[in-house]
């Protein structure tokens, strides 16, 4: 799995034109799925995001966790985080897991990252044609891909 983290002051997803989904402070986790993604990459990945330090405390140092503040999170599938451009212009997303492997798995972050924080996430609509909006707070984004660990 491959997730981009962005603190965010406010985030928002429409689909055709109209408010699916918005949150306040927190986080907006864009997340790919790879065919070789399992149960294992969604526990060690909704532990690391649940945990991330990167809101400030009294004295201004990012110290402080989603939990810790209370925020929220919205996660949207984005299949073309796996996108590979080695060869040419246009992308290729062979590594990207077809539906039928992905959507569970979706899902199955989506209940695993509820069940860690307390608070029911926010979603887009897997596979729907979305406008994701945001107001990056910082501005900080992290990267965080679970093939990659060390």
């Amino acid at each position: 799995m491959r997730a981009v983290i962005q603190r965010v002051s406010e985030a928002e997803v429409k689909i055709a034109g109209k408010v699916h989904n918005a949150i306040g402070m927190g986080l907006l986790v864009l997340l790919g799925i790879e065919e070789a993604d399992d149960q294992q990459d969604i526990a060690w990945l909704t532990n690391k995001i649940a945990g991330l330090r990167v809101f400030d405390d009294a004295n201004g140092v990012m110290n402080l966790s989603v939990e810790a503040i209370e925020g929220e999170i919205m996660v949207i599938s984005q299949f073309t985080l796996h996108a590979s451009t080695k060869k040419g212009n246009r992308p290729s997303y062979i590594k990207a897991a077809k539906p039928e492997v992905a959507v569970p798995l979706y899902e199955n972050f989506v209940k695993a990252i509820t069940q860690r924080t307390g608070r029911q996430a926010k979603t887009g609509v897997f596979g729907a044609e979305m406008q994701v909006g945001l107001v990056n707070d910082g501005p900080v984004t992290i990267i965080i891909d679970t093939k990659n660990k060390e």
